[in-house]
């Protein structure tokens, strides 16, 4: 207690800061994995990907975030073994932003696509069990999250082929791919608009007071579908291609359809991103918040302050921009070959993925499920379209992470103990 009454705003201040880091390594890796296939496939230029996450993620965050972020602060440890020494709190929940922040960091130089969620949690896991013991860990809050680790890729990966197969069988494999473009893909950017608006009216709409019921929000979301299908509709229809092209210059320009449809999935999974994966940064920071201007008290509900989430905001952006390159190259070019056709599929099997998940409060991994609908991309053409030796290297980097996660916050944890005098 007398550390929180004396060094508070330290406190704050070091959370603040530490935060913000993570929130970049965030930005450096999750980020840069979520807007990989717009930018691998040609899509989007890396300018453009960085103005559209800068909206989205933000809009997500705001609008469907709160449901992750109540998971991280409560429902992976049990605060009651803290309840009198909240100072252990603060100072392990600065320790793990810490230890995430800089694994992340570390995995982006590297081009790795490693998983926030995962280094997140690892780091909490470790910092509490060295804190007041495994009776602190919620271990069937943990097995449930590594188990969603394992289903959500999968599921994603299997949303993505049924997408690309269905994109083959509608248009690439008919005799007018063109002709059947211009009917069936503004049924894909509806299904889209259908699955950002769902997230939004059902779950964000009720944090500015708004709270529809289920029939009112299926209803309102399958008109924001039939809006946007027409205004794509118009869109495609003004694209200037020549309909008796040889059947290679359709499918070219079959693709330049799919590149216009990629920009809204780009925005779809932005929006899907930051309703999952901000909360990995500001979930830690707002504990450490709560607990010191309560004096602290761990409250079990609490509003999150203000500057909270425009500081993981802009810290999401800056690491996409200084450091997303190496992970959006990985992502991109190097699991397989992309097309905006093929990352149009993977990236909208994994937005809808993720806010699936997401209302039910899992924080699952937006990089295992965005790689595992790029995987159901690449299987869809056959095995000899991945490429095995990176796929490997990514997997190796998913295992490792929560060790990695843990010994890093327990080591930071002992130093910041061992500074403040606890």
């Amino acid at each position: 207690m007398d550390i929180i009454a004396s060094y508070g705003t330290v406190l704050i201040l070091i959370a603040a800061a530490v935060g913000f880091f993570m929130a970049y390594g965030i930005g450096a890796n999750d980020v840069a994995n979520a807007m990989g296939t717009s930018v691998g496939s040609k899509a989007l230029t890396i300018k453009q990907a960085i103005f559209i996450a800068m909206i989205f993620e933000f809009a997500g965050a705001y609008l469907a975030g709160g449901e992750v972020t109540s998971t991280i602060r409560k429902g992976i440890i049990d605060a009651a073994p803290f309840a009198d020494i909240p100072e252990l709190m603060v100072l392990g929940m600065i320790s793990s932003l810490f230890a995430a922040g800089a694994w992340l960091l570390m995995a982006s130089f590297l081009g790795w696509p490693v998983s926030t969620t995962h280094s997140i949690i690892g780091a909490i896991i470790g910092f509490a069990l060295v804190a007041v013991g495994t009776e602190a860990i919620q271990w069937d809050k943990v097995g449930g999250i590594v188990g969603s680790w394992i289903i959500t890729p999968a599921i994603s990966g299997f949303i993505a082929y049924l997408i690309f197969m269905s994109a083959q069988k509608l248009i690439f494999n008919t005799d007018a791919p063109l002709k059947n473009a211009k009917r069936y893909v503004p049924l894909y950017m509806g299904l889209a608009g259908f699955i950002m608006a769902l997230v939004t009216i059902k779950k964000g709409l009720k944090h500015v007071g708004i709270d529809l019921g289920s029939a009112e929000g299926y209803a309102l979301s399958v008109g924001v579908a039939i809006v946007v299908a027409v205004i794509g509709k118009i869109a495609i229809s003004r694209l200037n291609i020549d309909p008796k092209a040889d059947k290679q210059m359709q499918f070219n320009n079959v693709e330049k359809v799919f590149a216009v449809l990629m920009v809204l999935t780009a925005c779809c999974m932005a929006f899907a991103h930051g309703s999952n994966d901000v909360a990995n940064a500001i979930g830690p920071l707002a504990a450490v918040v709560n607990i010191v201007e309560n004096n602290g008290e761990i409250a079990k509900k609490a509003a999150i302050a203000w500057w909270i989430l425009p500081l993981g905001g802009f810290g999401i952006v800056a690491g996409l921009a200084i450091l997303g390159k190496k992970v959006i190259k990985t992502i991109g070019e190097g699991i397989t070959h992309l097309t905006p056709s093929r990352g149009f599929a993977a990236e909208l099997a994994a937005a809808s993925t993720v806010v699936i998940a997401s209302g039910t409060g899992m924080p699952i991994s937006t990089t295992q499920t965005l790689v595992g609908a790029v995987l159901g991309v690449g299987m869809a053409r056959g095995i000899g379209a991945l490429n095995m030796g990176v796929i490997r290297n990514i997997v190796v980097s998913w295992v490792i992470t929560l060790p990695v996660g843990a010994a890093l916050a327990i080591v930071i944890f002992y130093v910041l103990r061992t500074a403040f005098g606890v």
